[in-house]
């Protein structure tokens, strides 16, 4: 395995729509072997193709559940419910964050590492993660829907913000 450079926003190939996988090749589980340690390495929760400059539908997320990484090849969001609003961010613009409204829930289906179709439902940071990467197989990115100007994100604020979600849900638990 072996870190990607994750392009940055402005290079062209965040804006080109991504070709469906047809076959699975070596290539490309090396590929998305590979977007996994460059996801991770980044402390990002999702990471698509073209980010590391292939334009081909695949895209993987971790948001930390019990599911693990999820491997989405040739994705597509079938069904929608709700919504949300709240920061997002991306790899591909780093230190920024904007406001965005998403599904608060969503179906996806999905080819997996077998190329068997799965389905998987998602609500919250999961949603949010699959229709921001999903965006990007179509060569979009969050900046477009961002809601007022995008503002800087430090990690200093991200430390602060783990230790307060880590406090109050102490707090829950002595209660």
């Amino acid at each position: 395995m072996a870190l990607r450079e994750i392009r940055l926003e402005g290079d062209p190939v965040l804006t080109k729509e991504c070709r469906n996988v047809k076959e699975l090749t070596e290539r490309q589980k090396v590929l998305i072997e590979d977007m996994l340690e460059t996801m991770y390495d980044a402390d990002g929760v999702g990471l698509a193709a073209p980010q590391v400059g292939v334009l081909r539908r695949i895209c993987v997320v971790d948001v930390g559940d019990e599911h693990g990484p999820y491997i989405l090849i040739n994705p597509k969001i079938i069904e929608t419910d709700g919504e949300q609003t709240g920061q997002e961010g991306c790899l591909s613009v780093p230190g920024k964050a904007g406001t965005v409204t998403r599904p608060m829930k969503v179906k996806v289906e999905a080819l997996d590492l077998d190329m068997n179709l799965q389905t998987y439902e998602g609500e919250g940071l999961l949603a949010r993660a699959f229709c921001h990467e999903i965006d990007h197989l179509d060569g979009h990115m969050y900046t477009e829907i961002a809601e007022g100007p995008l503002y800087e994100v430090s990690a200093a604020e991200d430390e602060e913000e783990e230790y307060e979600e880590e406090a109050s849900s102490e707090d829950g638990d002595n209660s």
